[in-house]
């Protein structure tokens, strides 16, 4: 979601920083930009509604300054113009704040009675306004900061800029994530580590609760009782080429041919959490993370022998629940920061239930929550839409099938997967042969770009992938896209097909293929264009399609991370066609931060 960046150091021009670190949160999702810097001991505040860009052309990044704190909003209160975006001041206080104060309309009814006026519909100003109130009351900032976090409800990260305080920059972390870069005489906080990789490695996690105050040459943590505390300097592991297009058009195309890398390297799996003795497991995630759990499901039931429940983690707050000690509870995220799913992680502690991430993000704030981790090592993902770090979340969720499928007394099941670690290590060159078919899903992509509705059917997993293959073709290319069980068809959904609706068919569970090839028939019947998406092992010829997808057969452990390279190229193709802003779509951000 939104974007932060700060800078306080005398070795570069803080606008510069700002700018720079914004460009590279730009995949966070946004609709307004700005900043705010100390210049010749005055405070600037420039922002604007849309892109970076009309930013920048209202900046000189040579201008002089040593501090600064930067912005992306995703709007939420208030409409996205430039008045609502950050930074917001009020009096001796400039803050830019990521998250939501659930309570600001109250603290805003206290402030205007005391005389604060406000210009803004935004929650933030609110924040800024409360905090110089604090501040002025007490005459200290470590003062304004603990009352503050007293009086404030919901989530925020913020950063703070002090009237007549050039030597000090102040960050505020509790339930939105915040990290503080550290430099040689310079120093910085962001929201996520793309945003100054390529000044530091060095970084330093704030837990909920805790404040920072940072000078160029110095950095004070506190925690919420104003107790300075140590911190471990951590470092990133990856660098500066994870955020870069390295030669391809858009990251999303990047990210598609980085899977079979992905795949080779989630595959090293150490230590994996004994969940043998589960009598039932739950998944609870968002988005595409959820259908990577329906897709594990499916697995561990068929092959594990354990039911699995999937819940939709903003469902799953708000509804009652049958959980205790025997569950495991699997939190899948690629941020780690996914605000409704970490409040399911904590709800699922309360329970008594043992809990595992599925994580991308280390030390985020889920991994950090759980009892276990299991990290994707799916590197950082800059599209919105996400493509390997699904595939290394169902890569996992294939590994922990497998894993339960070893000690089953399912005859079946340990002679389908037996040949499972040897195929593990064959399927990187697998998936780069069906991601190198490029011409076929371009061809397909010239063929329905300009339809208006799009439907995927599929039975089982196939159906998981289809809402998947759905989800990623709406998202980026804002056709209207549906996914449905191909044998709930005749119940009503087949009324939706005209001439030449694209249908695309997913047919790879031998024991259902020749019942969904029905559904294809029925459509096919009734005008639809069918595309037949298959495996070699399952290929049939006949009437029923118009164009047909072969795959090659893997492992059925393995088999829905071939299956959905092509739904993924097939999206972004009638994305490019579509001259949509494929990365960064609109409406949508990358990380959710906020219920």
């Amino acid at each position: 979601m939104c974007g932060i960046v700060g800078y306080i150091g005398k070795n570069k021009k803080a606008i510069e920083v700002l700018i720079n670190g914004l460009e590279n949160l730009e995949y966070r999702g946004y609709d307004s930009a700005g900043i705010a810097y100390i210049s010749d001991n005055e405070l600037n505040i420039i922002k604007e509604k849309g892109r970076i860009q009309n930013l920048k052309n209202n900046l000189n990044l040579n201008t002089e300054s040593r501090l600064g704190i930067g912005h992306t909003r995703w709007a939420t209160h208030g409409a996205a113009n430039k008045n609502n975006a950050h930074p917001h001041r009020c009096n001796n206080i400039t803050i830019v704040h990521n998250g939501i104060i659930e309570n600001y309309i109250e603290l805003k009814e206290e402030l205007m009675n005391i005389g604060y006026t406000f210009k803004s519909e935004t929650d933030t100003e609110v924040a800024s306004a409360l905090i110089d109130y604090l501040y002025s009351k007490y005459n200290s900032m470590d003062k304004a900061i603990i009352e503050f976090e007293n009086k404030a409800k919901g989530a925020y990260a913020i950063g703070i800029i002090v009237n007549g305080n050039n030597d000090n920059l102040y960050a505020i972390k509790k339930g939105s994530p915040l990290i503080i870069g550290v430099g040689n005489n310079e120093n910085y906080i962001a929201s996520d580590v793309p945003a100054i990789i390529s000044y530091t490695k060095k970084y330093i996690t704030l837990n909920d609760g805790e404040y920072a105050k940072i000078s160029e040459d110095n950095i004070e943590v506190y925690n919420e009782f104003g107790k300075i505390i140590n911190k471990e300097i951590k470092e990133f592991e990856g660098d500066a080429n994870s955020i870069d297009k390295c030669g391809y058009e858009h990251y999303m195309n990047k990210e598609i041919h980085e899977q079979p890398e992905v795949i080779k390297k989630t595959s090293d799996m150490d230590n994996l959490p004994n969940i043998n003795n589960f009598s039932k497991i739950t998944i609870v995630a968002c988005g595409s993370a959820m259908h990577a759990g329906l897709v594990g499901k499916n697995l561990i039931e068929n092959y594990g022998n354990i039911p699995v429940d999937v819940e939709i983690a903003s469902e799953f707050r708000y509804k009652k629940l049958f959980l205790n000690k025997d569950n495991l509870v699997i939190a899948i995220s690629q941020s780690g920061e996914t605000a409704d799913t970490l409040e399911a992680v904590k709800i699922a502690k309360k329970y008594g239930c043992h809990t595992l991430g599925i994580i991308n993000v280390k030390e985020s704030s889920i991994a950090r929550e759980c009892d276990d981790v299991l990290y994707t090592k799916a590197g950082s993902e800059i599209a919105v839409a996400t493509t390997k770090a699904y595939s290394a979340q169902v890569e996992i969720l294939s590994i922990l099938a497998y894993t339960l499928a070893k000690n089953s007394d399912n005859v079946k099941s340990i002679v389908e997967i037996k040949n499972f670690l040897e195929d593990l290590k064959k399927l990187p060159i697998v998936m780069q042969e069906v991601i190198d078919d490029e011409d076929t899903y371009k061809n397909i992509a010239n063929k329905i770009y300009n339809k208006n509705d799009i439907f995927f059917i599929g039975r089982g997993i196939d159906y998981a992938l289809s809402m998947e293959g759905s989800l990623k073709l709406k998202e980026i290319s804002y056709l209207h896209s549906e996914a449905y069980a191909a044998g709930e068809l005749k119940h009503g959904t087949i009324s939706l097909i005209d001439d030449n609706t694209p249908v695309l068919g997913i047919v790879s569970d031998e024991f259902i293929s020749d019942k969904t090839i029905s559904n294809l028939k029925e459509v096919k019947s009734r005008g639809a264009n069918v595309i037949y998406i298959t495996t070699d092992s399952l290929n049939k010829n006949g009437d029923f399609y118009d164009d047909k997808i072969v795959l090659p057969t893997v492992n059925p452990l393995l088999q829905p991370l071939v299956n959905i390279i092509p739904l993924q190229l097939i999206a972004y193709n009638v994305a490019k066609l579509n001259n949509c802003d494929i990365d960064k779509p609109k409406n949508l951000a990358k990380s959710v931060t906020v219920e």
